[in-house]
């Protein structure tokens, strides 16, 4: 059965999410000094005022906000918020590596949650394609990752266990927040600007009390926080909302491994980073990965 165009266009819009996604890593590194949680309390500040253009641009109305279940606030702010947390808290107690090697199960994970759902909310069982596109997109990022450490990657420590279970709790909250979503389908995207409020707010409370800011330097940095907060962090959280609660789950759920693809192709080109034959590999098995499962997205009929 042919895919609806609202399903299309939803699973499009996860894509374009994914490569915003991929602008992070070269914007973050001019702000880096810049403390994490002051920096997220900016951004999703700035990601509260995007709903107000995704609100214009797709004729979403304001007034339906008044009637979001409590449910979606609930869920949102633990997807947001409690995914950054546990982020931030792995990077600073874990290699950088093998956190983010950890943190990026969640594509994988997104594809085993969505076995969950109920049939109307679009579940489907999983076939033996969807778990090899996912293994192979995983390794395409393993690969890349790893090979990008500035050190060899390190051996496990007790003293980085708890960095370890912080990288593992945040790609847990991040699938299962994606997945959830798609049980909120009737809950339009502009919703994603009360969780923004709230989880810029709560991360200005964090910041206070843990961190000292650190005002931007120049021109060229408050244009990184503008272009982060609007972008990767603002109408990128609202294309994703989009794509998890109307686009195919499992096909967007494997193209996420090309945000660290495409990630070091930025930095690749704007001089940052060296191409390598790893990148080359690291693009194949990304690419095969979403090949696996792409033909769902033109066959299978997701029931919203």
């Amino acid at each position: 059965m042919t895919t609806p165009t609202h399903q299309l266009t939803a699973t499009g819009s996860g894509l374009v999410a994914v490569l915003l996604w991929s602008s992070l890593a070269t914007v973050t590194a001019s702000v880096a000094a810049i403390p994490p949680f002051q920096l997220v309390a900016m951004s999703f500040a700035l990601s509260t005022m995007a709903g107000l253009g995704w609100a214009k641009v797709t004729g979403e109305r304001l007034a339906e906000l008044r009637l979001v279940p409590p449910g979606y606030w609930m869920l949102g702010l633990y997807g947001l918020f409690g995914y950054h947390a546990a982020y931030f808290f792995a990077l600073q107690n874990a290699p950088a590596v093998e956190a983010n090697l950890i943190n990026y199960l969640w594509p994988l994970l997104i594809v085993a949650f969505s076995a969950f759902l109920p049939i109307s909310s679009g579940g489907r069982p999983l076939r033996w394609w969807h778990v090899a596109g996912a293994m192979l997109g995983f390794s395409g990022s393993a690969l890349l990752l790893a090979g990008n450490a500035q050190t060899p990657v390190a051996t496990a420590t007790a003293s980085h266990a708890a960095g370890y279970v912080a990288a593992l709790a945040a790609a847990v909250i991040w699938a299962s927040y994606s997945v959830a979503s798609r049980l909120f389908a009737e809950v339009p995207s502009v919703a994603v600007m009360g969780t923004s409020a709230a989880t810029a707010m709560l991360a200005l409370v964090v910041s206070l009390a843990s961190e000292t800011w650190v005002w931007p330097s120049g021109a060229a940095q408050w244009l990184a926080i503008l272009f982060q907060g609007l972008g990767p962090v603002g109408l990128a959280f609202y294309l994703w909302d989009s794509a998890m609660k109307r686009g195919h789950l499992r096909f967007v759920g494997i193209a996420s491994y090309a945000t660290p693809l495409l990630s070091t192709l930025l930095l690749v080109a704007s001089g940052i980073a060296e191409a390598s034959p790893l990148l080359w590999l690291a693009a194949v098995l990304v690419a095969a990965g979403a090949a696996f499962c792409g033909g769902d997205v033109m066959t299978e009929h997701d029931e919203n």
